[in-house]
């Protein structure tokens, strides 16, 4: 097996060919810039039953999810791309969460939030909710949390568009791999 880079930027839902997948390879493009390895790990690679086959009884028995708790158990940062579902975070980003052990997964880990909406909000309520777990389960989050409002305006052809958003990112890319 191969060693997991340093950083694992997590694309926060299992939709295929998502705009989050799409932000991510744009985030490991600003990581590269700066020698930084790392590697993307999307929930769309999830196997279609974890949350019966991986989880509670069954822990440790679906190779599949395993192999993802692998990338989280050899990682110390992360990037979380995280999209508005319903005023929150996916639910498949808390089911994935649940079923790597607690409470040492992400305990003294570090972590930058991002998130998307196709409103004004930037997913800042995804963040705040996304934070107070992760304060829970131990992880220190950067205190610059990128909020990528109307996301469907400002991304075009795998670009950033919009120059504050791009500078934000850049700025926050600089913080995790210094952090």
């Amino acid at each position: 097996m191969s060693a997991i880079p340093p950083i694992v930027i997590i694309v926060g839902t299992n939709r295929p060919n998502s705009r989050s997948r799409s932000v991510a390879e744009y985030y490991q493009k600003l990581l590269a810039q700066s020698n930084t390895p790392s590697t993307i790990l999307d929930l769309v690679d999830l196997p279609h039953d974890f949350t019966v086959s991986a989880l509670y009884g069954n822990s440790g028995k679906n190779d599949a999810f395993n192999n993802l708790k692998r990338h989280i158990d050899e990682a110390e940062k992360f990037i979380f791309i995280i999209p508005e579902y319903n005023g929150s975070y996916p639910g498949v980003l808390k089911a994935f969460i649940d079923g790597l052990p607690y409470p040492n997964s992400f305990t003294n880990k570090k972590a930058a939030l991002v998130g998307l909406s196709s409103n004004m909000h930037g997913a800042i309520l995804a963040l705040s909710h996304m934070n107070d777990i992760f304060s829970y389960l131990g992880m220190n989050t950067l205190a610059l949390r990128v909020k990528l409002a109307q996301i469907q305006s400002h991304f075009v052809d795998n670009e950033i568009t919009n120059p504050l958003y791009k500078e934000l990112l850049e700025i926050q890319a600089e913080q995790i791999i210094r952090f």
